[in-house]
């Protein structure tokens, strides 16, 4: 059963790439054509050129990602530990920094009248409301 579930998913995978590089290379041809007609600038060569980079990129991912986990599982081999174990889904969330305390002594006169000036305006919209 879990052979199968590989098997769909490196499917899956091939797919869209396969899929991601054929619609790029539409896209590219397209622009070839801008490129050839009467409007057609030096931007839509660029993207002629562009576009098939975009579509082997999903490809380059995967060969990416391949080639870091075997350098991991490498890694692991050599220290001689074996898989290392995942993380627990519990883990408790980072804690927001406090925000950082001013040595002033004195109070902030405009400050404290603005924030007398937003009191006096929130006691008159409550005041104010039916």
């Amino acid at each position: 059963m879990r052979g199968d579930r590989v098997f769909v998913r490196r499917l899956a995978i091939v797919v869209v790439c396969l899929v991601s590089l054929a619609g790029a290379c539409l896209l590219a041809w397209w622009q070839w054509n801008r490129y050839e007609s009467a409007s057609g600038s030096w931007q839509n060569l660029g993207y002629v050129l562009q576009w098939p980079l975009f579509g082997l990129f999903p490809a380059f991912m995967v060969w990416r990602i391949r080639r870091l986990r075997q350098r991991e599982r490498e890694s692991e081999e050599r220290a001689g530990a074996g898989p290392v174990a995942a993380p627990p889904r519990d883990v408790p969330r980072p804690r927001r920094p406090e925000p950082p305390r001013t040595t002033r002594d004195e109070p902030d006169d405009e400050l404290a009248a603005y924030n007398r000036y937003l009191a006096e305006l929130n006691a008159k919209d409550r005041h104010d409301r039916p």
